[in-house]
């Protein structure tokens, strides 16, 4: 009987020790468990802290630029990376964010600025989080094409890029992207009747009027990507760059100037090679009395060369990238690998002897990824003249500060080149006045491709306007 008992208590024994067992590991366990997913939350934080961290570091600098546009060494003067401490909210230091900074490229002109920021965390060696972004102090060049007037884009007008008009636009060709208007509603100066949407269009069906629904209707065959009217003016006098300016620039060491030819203007043909030659103007095409103009155009003229003499030949394109010529100018060529602006202006401003720019002939670039970039300001208009090729192709941003950019008025009796074929602009178009290359009875351009350059919004031309001194980020990534 005995042996019996002492054979159970036996048996309890090792129960409880295999219970115990079990449970002392189930319970080891258990606080593994919780000790690892407590020190992983842990973990987690400081990851979420050190990406926070990280993320200060671009802010900061983003303020730094906001206040000094131009300094990519945060104030030291020195090379990087810069580290700086970063305190919580009772001032108590808890980690450092360091700073790569990318400045600019010189050699392409860009405007891009690039900065990583490596955030990290006091007490966890090891654990950072990194950010790299990009960001551009932005040009005025937003738009394909942009006027401070009521203006008229005709039938056979394609376009790429943004429209603008601080003023009326009747858009009656294709537009691949959106058209906006200062005005709500106005009066088309082009026919009477009622006030019609501040961007609108004749090609059938007519649009409703203001007076009859509240919102332009939707026409994706016209506006491809919609239209909208009543939006905020665009400051168009800081859309032209002072010429004042551009003259200073041209004039140092590192640029080109041209005073008057005391003639009828310059013509410069551009070269691959990095190199120019200039041509003065002698004598422009007469126009005969049946050829003149019945619109009487401010300044209408044939604005084509007659006779011209060289000047100089195989002339380096300078340093800076800024030309300027005090008298009318005749641009055409080729660049490659090349930044420049171009501009024409006489002083003491006079309205009556505003400067033009003219472009007959091609003018083109050979790099289309940013490397090859170009901006015209005229002090008046920037034309095409009555010989102006066929097909015409000009890659540029073209600016006509006081006067528009287009084609005057050329009847039949001028001759055959009174019709043109196709004008294709590669860049931007900024004119203060009515834009045009084409009038309603079939005279001028009859197909009309603006295509907008993007690089031009963060890789402008030398002494190019920008927005101001607010860089925007244009991309973002968490590297680690």
């Amino acid at each position: 009987m005995s042996n019996i008992k002492g054979t159970q208590k036996a048996q309890l024994s090792l129960q409880v020790l295999l219970v115990g067992f079990v449970s002392t590991i189930v319970l080891s366990g258990m606080v593994l468990w919780v000790d690892g997913y407590v020190t992983n939350i842990a973990r987690s934080e400081q990851k979420a802290l050190a990406f926070s961290i990280a993320e200060a570091g671009i802010e900061y600098y983003r303020w730094h630029l906001a206040h000094d546009s131009d300094d990519f060494q945060d104030g030291t003067g020195e090379e990087g990376p810069y580290i700086h401490a970063y305190f919580d909210k009772d001032n108590e230091r808890i980690g450092e964010f360091e700073l790569e900074i990318t400045a600019p490229s010189t050699s392409t002109g860009s405007g891009i600025v690039t900065i990583r920021s490596t955030g990290r965390v006091d007490g966890y060696e090891g654990l950072e989080k990194i950010i790299e972004v990009q960001m551009g102090l932005p040009s005025l060049a937003r738009f394909s094409a942009i006027s401070n007037s009521d203006v008229r884009f005709g039938e056979g007008t394609i376009t790429y890029g943004q429209v603008h008009s601080n003023g009326g636009l009747r858009f009656d060709g294709v537009a691949n992207n959106i058209v906006t208007s200062g005005k709500y509603d106005y009066n088309d100066p082009d026919h009477s009747g009622a006030n019609e949407f501040g961007v609108h269009t004749h090609v059938s069906p007519v649009d409703d009027l203001p007076s009859e629904v509240s919102e332009p209707p939707v026409r994706t065959d016209v506006f491809k990507t919609g239209r909208r009217v009543g939006v905020p003016v665009v400051d168009f006098n800081s859309l032209t760059q002072d010429l004042a300016n551009l003259k200073t620039l041209a004039q140092s060491s590192d640029g080109y100037y041209q005073g008057s030819s005391n003639d009828d203007g310059w013509h410069i043909v551009l070269k691959t090679s990095g190199k120019f030659d200039l041509y003065k103007v002698k004598k422009l095409e007469n126009a005969s009395y049946a050829c003149r103009s019945g619109m009487w155009q401010t300044g209408w003229g044939k604005w084509s060369v007659q006779n011209e003499s060289l000047v100089s030949s195989n002339v380096d394109l300078p340093a800076n990238g800024v030309m300027f010529f005090e008298d009318d100018l005749w641009v055409e060529g080729q660049i490659d690998d090349a930044r420049l602006t171009i501009a024409a202006g006489r002083f003491p401003e006079n309205p009556s002897t505003w400067a033009n720019i003219i472009l007959n002939e091609d003018l083109v670039y050979t790099n289309y990824d940013g490397a090859d970039v170009m901006a015209l300001f005229a002090q008046g208009n920037i034309l095409t003249g009555f010989d102006s090729a066929d097909y015409l192709d000009i890659d540029a941003a073209v600016i006509a500060q006081n006067g528009f950019v287009g084609r005057y008025y050329y009847k039949q009796q001028c001759g055959n080149n009174y019709q043109r074929d196709t004008i294709s602009l590669y860049g931007m178009i900024a004119s203060n006045q009515r834009y045009g290359f084409a009038y309603s009875d079939g005279t001028g351009y009859a197909n009309r491709v603006i295509t907008y350059d993007g690089e031009l919004l963060y890789g402008p031309p030398p002494a190019f306007p920008t927005t101001g001194s607010e860089y925007e980020i244009i991309s973002w990534e968490e590297v680690k």
